[in-house]
């Protein structure tokens, strides 16, 4: 039997290898599309289309990830900053209380400054008074005059009160007698060892007769100043309660 094709473009299959009856996975022919494509510039615009919306696909799903990252970040950071606020607020309400403290520190310093001002001169020049010496006078030059007494203090130096505690770095004039000349060279130098004085200075020395015997009698100026801090030491204040 002879067939004759009429239909041009069209042939018939032959039939699938193995006799079996099925068919086989067909790709679209591009070549043929391509051309019925007449317009390259379509064709262009086509596959940039494609290719942007792949793009933004792409970028999308890209910032979905790091979106999802950052929620789950901003969480843990939210937990982390509500425990640092804790922190902070325990922190500062801690700095409140030191600086109070201070505050109080300070006046209690400021208050007994100048408490023991005194007692440290008389305990320093009652250390470096030899034997066969004594002492007529202790005094600020500002406060009052001594007779025999140096001359005036600088410009400046505050006058002390009666009963009041003078101020760091005041004047202190020393009347004396001794038997013994050396007894007063040694007052002198020991006055200078001591760290709460300083510029010792001798004014002037004469004989004069005490009780019938010649003695010597001296002046020395000096100057108060606060000793180093390893120079002082402090005690706990025993008290009985009866």
């Amino acid at each position: 039997m002879i067939e004759i094709n009429l239909l041009p473009g069209k042939r018939k299959k032959s039939g699938g290898g193995g006799g079996g009856g099925g068919r086989g996975l067909k790709l679209p022919d591009f070549k043929a599309l391509l051309a019925q494509v007449k317009d390259p510039w379509l064709a262009a615009a086509v596959g940039v289309s494609a290719l942007l919306i792949a793009f933004v696909v792409f970028t999308l799903a890209v910032m979905a990830t790091r979106v999802a990252a950052l929620d789950s970040r901003y969480e843990e950071v939210l937990v982390e900053k509500r425990r640092f606020d804790v922190v902070i607020a325990r922190k500062r309400q801690a700095e409140r209380i030191r600086d109070s403290l201070a505050n109080e520190i300070n006046i209690i310093r400021g208050i007994d400054a100048d408490r023991y001002t005194w007692p440290h001169i008389l305990d320093q020049i009652t250390k470096a008074l030899p034997p066969y010496t004594w002492l007529t006078s202790v005094m600020s030059p500002s406060a009052s005059t001594t007779p025999g007494a140096g001359a005036a203090p600088p410009p400046g130096t505050p006058a002390l009160p009666d009963s009041g505690a003078p101020p760091a770095g005041i004047a202190i004039s020393i009347d004396g007698r001794t038997v013994d000349i050396q007894a007063y060279t040694t007052f002198l130098r020991q006055l200078a060892n001591s760290p709460w004085f300083t510029d010792v200075q001798p004014q002037k020395s004469t004989t004069v007769v005490e009780t019938d015997r010649p003695v010597t009698a001296f002046n020395v100026t000096l100057r108060y100043r606060v000793a180093d801090s390893v120079y002082l030491r402090t005690v706990p204040l025993n008290q009985s309660v009866r």
